[in-house]
């Protein structure tokens, strides 16, 4: 599975990306509706768009002359997963910390 969390978490890595994730959340959008926000041109929005596609993190299907891009759930449930296993470090960490802070020396 690490494997394949690796172009996922390159793809996350960059600022647009995110923020056109963030956008196809609220539901299918063309390469135009995309590259509005953004005040980049289409071929570079299309760019961005490989990225997630080959991520497994956007779709797409052909209507008409166009092409809406939509979220594809499954590759954000593989990085979720992944970053799951680390939800119960924070709060141990944190005990770990308080106990120090506390008692004046680490916990054993």
């Amino acid at each position: 599975m690490s494997e394949s969390l690796s172009p996922i978490f390159a793809a996350l890595a960059d600022p647009t990306r995110r923020a056109m994730l963030e956008r196809l959340a609220a539901g299918e959008a063309t390469v135009k509706e995309l590259a509005a926000p953004f005040g980049i041109s289409q071929p570079a929005v299309s760019k961005h768009l490989k990225v997630l596609e080959a991520a497994g993190l956007v779709s797409w299907s052909k209507t008409a002359q166009t092409r809406p891009r939509r979220i594809n759930a499954v590759g954000l449930k593989h990085a979720r997963d992944w970053i799951d296993q680390f939800r119960d470090f924070w709060p141990d960490s944190f005990d770990r910390l308080d106990a120090y802070l506390n008692d004046g020396r680490a916990p054993r």
